[in-house]
């Protein structure tokens, strides 16, 4: 049974836990605790104040500037024309040798530049083939500093989804190429004595012609090369990078120290519920329901309608623009620091709200399955952004049972 096919089972037939373990391991509900709007207040990220539009190139000559798009939807690079009218004055500033979208930089061009000559590397992207790696690790080579910018980036986003695939690469190009409908008839009617599908390396008259090799494990980008600043998001917000383009700013123009590194740059340190205005009243849930399925109380906290939000297990910084448009958060900021496993966290708190009573602490294991098979897409709900860094990794397939 391939991996397409196990994925439509329903989520009853995953392995069962018990409510008591569950509630026990659950911190979060503190952090869901009922605000004041003074506290909501306090947990919002200002954008930084940029002042004026950039003054003509810095002191000692424009800095160098490359951004790069790996294995990612594009949202990032488009997000970085968020810093507005500014972004006609970022080449007074910067001379910009990379940046696939918008200027005609070539590999060979960065190659043959100096070690350490360019001053920021903006990488957005998981590392899905060897392109990416290559493109990562010669930047990381040509660059001062390197930014991990996005959720793929920085936590592996949707492309890790794919590490769950027992077949790796292989599995996911037969799928593609061979069983959908559009494939399948087109094969059958052009290829049916020998399937197409891509080949990475064909000799031609001409030469030798190279696709990028697709890898079996979607990484994000600290797991191969160094690197120096995070800023989450999916894209990252308009706060965000001001902060970023403040700290660059600051760093070429008056020679302002950048942040430690390792910094994670647009977040705070509460989590995403302590942004959130809505109320919170800790009641108990039966059901997991989508937004569309019920009439969304617009002040009350949409993990006390049902509705599966990722709000306790995410760290703030995006000041809940999810949450208060009525759609739950799906996790684009990453966990807090105190949690080690995004999806585990988002677990226990959904966990806390089932109706176990204070004075039984325990449930059939029947009634848990029945609300949790309510998840219609469990690992896509607990790790749409952060799979690359989870502790699960990867799909296994085990040896030697059934």
């Amino acid at each position: 049974m391939s991996f397409f096919e196990r994925f439509k089972k329903k989520a009853k037939d995953a392995p069962k836990t018990t409510a008591k373990a569950a509630k026990a391991s659950a911190p979060q509900k503190a952090a869901c605790a009922t605000k004041t709007p003074e506290s909501v207040a306090a947990a919002q990220l200002k954008m930084a104040d940029l002042g004026d539009l950039l003054p003509g190139a810095p002191p000692n000559g424009k800095i160098n500037l490359a951004i790069y798009w790996a294995a990612a939807c594009g949202g990032c690079d488009v997000s970085l024309l968020d810093v507005n009218e500014r972004i006609l004055t970022i080449g007074d500033m910067a001379n910009i040798v990379m940046w696939p979208i918008a200027a005609d930089g070539k590999e060979h061009d960065i190659a043959e530049m100096e070690d350490g000559s360019i001053t920021v590397s903006i990488i957005s992207g998981a590392v899905r083939n060897s392109e990416n790696e290559h493109m990562v690790r010669l930047l990381r080579k040509k660059s001062v500093i390197v930014v991990s910018y996005g959720a793929c980036a920085c936590f592996g986003g949707s492309p890790a989804l794919a590490n769950l695939v027992p077949g790796g690469k292989d599995e996911i190009l037969d799928y593609v190429y061979r069983k959908t409908p559009a494939t399948a008839n087109f094969q059958a009617d052009y290829h049916s004595d020998s399937p197409v599908i891509p080949q990475f390396e064909y000799s031609a008259p001409e030469g030798v012609l190279t696709l990028p090799v697709l890898y079996d494990t979607v990484k994000t980008l600290d797991q191969v090369i160094d690197v120096d600043y995070y800023v989450p998001g999916c894209p990252p917000l308009q706060e965000s990078i001001s902060y970023m383009l403040k700290a660059v700013a600051d760093f070429a123009y008056n020679g302002v120290a950048l942040p430690p590194k390792g910094t994670n740059i647009g977040v705070v340190t509460r989590t995403l519920c302590e942004q959130c205005p809505r109320r919170k009243e800790n009641r108990r849930i039966t059901k997991i329901v989508e937004p569309h399925q019920i009439d969304v109380d617009p002040e009350l906290c949409l993990m006390d309608q049902g509705i599966l939000c990722l709000g306790p297990a995410t760290v703030g910084g995006c000041n809940a623009r999810c949450t208060r448009a009525g759609q739950p958060c799906r996790g684009c900021y990453g966990p807090t620091v105190a949690v080690q496993e995004q999806g585990a966290s988002a677990l226990t708190a959904i966990a806390s709200m089932f109706p176990v009573l204070d004075d039984d602490a325990t449930m059939e294991e029947e009634t848990i399955a029945d609300i949790m098979s309510t998840v219609k897409d469990p690992l896509g709900y607990f790790y749409a952004y952060t799979m690359g860094k989870s502790l699960i990794k990867r799909s296994v397939v085990e040896k030697g049972g059934k």
